[in-house]
């Protein structure tokens, strides 16, 4: 393997040691965490084999950090149609599960998910599948 011919500025370990204690996501802080390890001197593929990523992938995560800082760790937005499930509507649907269903006119005292979409959408104007509703459910 050849050796990185990279040069990290010499504030890269703090900005990286913040960056992890603030990030949320999973992926990026274990990316971040990869490239924190090759930035303090470990060889690309011990730290490949050790974290469990690709060594195409870390290698391409080290450049990223080098050329775009931190901001190249991040998931780069997609494209596509944006998902109608938001965080709030999900919120919403999980507050929605608590009460009972009587109180909403069903003739059930449990909810389905097909139940659960008809009043979600009665209330946010929102329509959802029953299958999204379920998949909302499953992550609880």
């Amino acid at each position: 393997m050849r050796t990185l011919k990279l040069h990290f500025p010499d504030d890269a370990l703090p900005t990286l040691d913040s960056f992890v204690k603030q990030t949320k996501e999973a992926r990026v802080f274990r990316r971040a965490q990869a490239v924190r390890n090759v930035v303090q001197g470990q060889r690309l593929q011990t730290v490949s084999d050790a974290l469990q990523f690709t060594y195409s992938a870390l290698r391409k995560w080290v450049y990223r950090f080098a050329s775009q800082g931190t901001q190249g760790l991040v998931d780069r937005p997609r494209s596509g149609r944006p998902p109608k499930l938001t965080c709030a509507l999900e919120q919403h649907l999980n507050r929605r599960v608590d009460p009972d269903p009587v109180h909403h006119g069903s003739l059930s005292s449990q909810w389905s998910c097909r139940a659960l979409a008809t009043v979600l959408a009665q209330q946010t104007g929102v329509q959802l599948g029953r299958e999204s509703v379920r998949c909302v459910l499953k992550k609880q």
